[in-house]
C-alpha cells in the first residue's frame, strides 16, 4: 500500500456469503409457512423491481444470490449495474422463476438493496457537493456489525473512498490512546516500534498545538477533529503538505464545500453508514 493512501475494498463474495447465509436462515428458518401453505410447488411467475425514488443502486449481486439460493434456475435480468444512477419509476431488474422463491426472498433482497442503495445515494450526494474540488469523501467504522464489507462497498458505489476497514489495517491514534500513552509524541513513538513501516499512522488532534506535535512526530495523516473551519484552514497551513489531512466531526452536506476549501485531503462522514435512509424500491410479482 502506498504511503498516505486510504485502503479501498470491493465486494468480496467469499467474505459476505456467510453474512447472507445467516440472514437467510434468520428469516426463513425451517421454511416460509405462509408461502408454502398457499403456493403450489412448481408454480412459476415473474417479478420486477422498480425504483420509487432517484439515486444510486447497490446490492444487485446480493439480491441475485438470495434468489438463487431459493431457486438455482431463476432467470435474472438487470437493466442497471451497481454504482449507476437511476430515476424514480425506472426498472431495475426482472426475475422469472419459482413463485415460492420470489415471495420468500422478496423482503430479504429488498432489505439489503434498500440499505446499500441508500448508502450509495447519500455518498453520491456528498461527492457531487465537492464537484471541481480534490477533497475525497471517506466513510468510518460506524457500520452495522457484520455488514461492514457491504456498507463500505456501497460507499464505493456512491463514489466515496473507504477509510480503514477495521482495527487491523491502519493505525488511528485517538484521544484515549493519547491519554494512556502520555501524549501524541509518546503514542506515535510506541506505535512505530510495534507496527510494520508500511502501515499508515494517523493521529486525531483537536487544536493547533496538537497539530504541531503530530506533525513533528512524523505521522502520515492528521485528523482534525471537530474543529472550526478557520482552525482547519490554519492547521492545513501549518501542515503544508507534510502529511495528509482529514477533517472529521459534525460534517453536514451544506458544510462540505466550506470545509474542503480549507485544503483538507479527506472529509470523513459517519452518517453515510450509521444514519442511512433506505432507498425506496418496490418488487411486484405477477399473479
Amino acid at each position: 500500500m502506498k504511503q498516505s493512501e486510504y485502503p479501498n475494498t470491493s465486494l468480496d463474495f467469499t467474505l459476505i456469503k456467510p453474512v447472507i447465509d445467516y440472514a437467510l436462515n434468520e428469516d426463513i428458518g425451517n421454511g416460509d409457512i405462509t408461502t408454502n401453505s398457499l403456493i403450489p410447488v412448481g408454480l412459476q411467475s415473474r417479478a420486477t423491481m422498480i425504483a420509487k425514488s432517484s439515486g444510486i443502486i447497490a446490492g444487485l449481486q446480493v439480491a441475485e444470490y438470495i434468489f438463487r439460493c431459493l431457486d438455482p434456475d431463476i432467470h435474472w435480468k438487470t437493466f442497471i449495474s451497481d454504482g449507476d444512477s437511476i430515476k424514480e419509476g425506472e426498472l431495475i431488474l426482472e426475475i422469472s422463476g419459482s413463485y415460492r422463491a420470489l415471495l420468500t426472498g422478496e423482503r430479504l433482497a429488498l432489505n439489503f438493496m434498500q440499505r446499500l442503495s441508500g448508502i450509495a445515494t447519500m455518498t453520491s450526494k456528498c461527492v457531487h457537493e465537492l464537484d471541481g474540488m480534490t477533497t475525497q469523501i471517506l466513510d468510518t467504522r460506524k457500520t452495522v456489525p457484520g455488514l461492514r464489507i457491504l456498507d463500505k462497498y456501497a460507499v464505493l458505489m456512491g463514489g466515496g473512498t473507504n477509510h480503514r476497514i477495521g482495527l487491523y489495517d491502519m493505525v488511528l491514534i485517538k484521544d484515549n490512546h493519547i491519554k494512556i500513552a502520555g501524549g501524541i509524541t509518546s503514542a506515535v513513538s510506541q506505535i512505530k516500534k510495534n507496527v510494520p513501516p508500511n502501515i499508515q499512522v494517523e493521529v486525531e488532534v483537536t487544536n493547533l498545538e496538537e497539530v504541531k506535535e503530530a506533525l513533528n512526530a512524523g505521522v502520515d495523516i492528521i485528523m482534525l477533529d471537530n474543529m472550526s473551519t478557520q482552525t482547519m484552514a490554519e492547521s492545513v497551513k501549518i501542515i503544508n503538505g507534510q502529511a495528509k489531512v482529514e477533517a472529521s466531526g459534525n460534517m453536514t452536506l451544506s458544510r462540505l464545500r466550506e470545509v474542503a476549501a480549507t485544503g483538507v485531503d479527506f472529509i470523513s462522514i459517519g452518517a453515510l453508514t450509521h444514519s442511512v435512509m433506505a432507498f425506496d424500491i418496490s418488487m411486484n410479482i405477477e399473479s
